[in-house]
């Protein structure tokens, strides 16, 4: 666990709000359009939620995946998010041990 990724990927509200909407995307996303989730949330879901450029929402995408708050699986051509919550939990843990 890399702690300073971790606290530059969060910085950025943008990138909060992201791991918000792949911890419930059923509250956000329809599941006619979008299925089940089980594969994760589809990038292109994720920018239009987002509002943002798909160069933008690359972006955000790829800093939260080198932090390791999220996983990202291809299925033909569509990329795939979902939270890693065993590197999450293990960061909520050192936050109450260290700070």
């Amino acid at each position: 666990m890399d702690v300073d990724l971790i606290f530059k990927a969060l910085a950025n509200p943008t990138r909060r709000q992201i791991l918000e909407w792949l911890k419930a995307p059923e509250q956000f996303l329809s599941i006619d359009e979008c299925g089940d989730f089980k594969r994760g949330v589809c990038a292109g879901h994720i920018e239009r939620l987002g509002n943002v450029s798909q160069s933008t929402m690359s972006n955000h995408l790829s800093v939260l995946q080198q932090a390791g708050l999220i996983r990202a699986e291809k299925y033909g051509q569509w990329s795939y998010f979902s939270r890693n919550e065993a590197l999450i939990q293990q960061y909520v843990e050192y936050l109450k041990h260290s700070l």
